[in-house]
């Protein structure tokens, strides 16, 4: 029990790491996915932006990331962490690296889920006069924003799981609280405590995903 209360200003420390890392992840690769699968899904031949380079150059672009491991992702793009952020070690060289990898993964989910919005809804809009950038922001996002709420949170939990690879480069969080202190020293509780711990967040960010796809459903 002391060893326990002993670890706790640790335990603490590495949910606010992980909390750190997935927050930040979440938000640049959501931005940057936004705008990957906006282009992605303007650009497509026929479509309001078409432009068949551009197309052809994002999407194999991302199919080349999307299906790298995380650990071998951030350990091939060191030089890039290097030459822009200064460190391949790190809190923030582990974001950096999720927050890329977020970002190809979201794109995808944006392009498809723009992809089943009704072409009459486009149509209409392109009558009305607007703009391609305009329909793009105004009408296409609204009408899949349900979806992309749904899909946004899947990818909130592939970073909590890839975050857990975190120690591996220096950056902490529970992944590393649970191997440092829980299975390297034979200590069970702690390794339990970090498993329960990952997915109450895990369940608190499902439940908050589907409430507020709900809504925009229901719009």
């Amino acid at each position: 029990m002391s060893e326990f209360l002993d670890n706790l200003p640790v335990y603490r420390e590495a949910i606010w790491q992980t909390f750190y890392i997935v927050s930040i992840s979440l938000f640049v690769g959501g931005l940057l996915g936004l705008v990957l699968g906006m282009l992605l899904y303007g650009t497509r031949p026929g479509n309001l932006l078409s432009n068949r380079p551009v197309f052809v150059g994002l999407n194999i672009a991302v199919n080349v990331v999307r299906p790298v491991p995380f650990v071998i992702f951030i350990t091939a793009i060191q030089p890039l962490m290097l030459h822009t952020i200064g460190t391949t070690i790190g809190t923030n060289a582990v974001t950096f690296a999720l927050s890329l990898s977020a970002a190809f993964a979201i794109s995808r989910i944006v392009e498809q889920n723009l992809l089943t919005v009704d072409p009459g809804v486009v149509e209409a809009a392109r009558a009305a006069g607007a703009r391609p950038i305009g329909i793009l922001v105004t009408v296409l996002i609204p009408e899949a924003l349900g979806p992309l709420i749904l899909g946004y949170t899947f990818i909130f939990i592939a970073i909590v799981d890839m975050s857990a690879q975190a120690g591996l480069f220096g950056g902490g969080g529970l992944g590393d609280f649970a191997i440092t202190y829980g299975s390297q020293r034979y200590n069970w509780p702690v390794v339990y405590l970090t498993v329960a711990t990952i997915v109450v967040i895990v369940q608190a960010g499902q439940f908050l995903g589907n409430w507020l796809a709900r809504r925009a459903l229901r719009r």
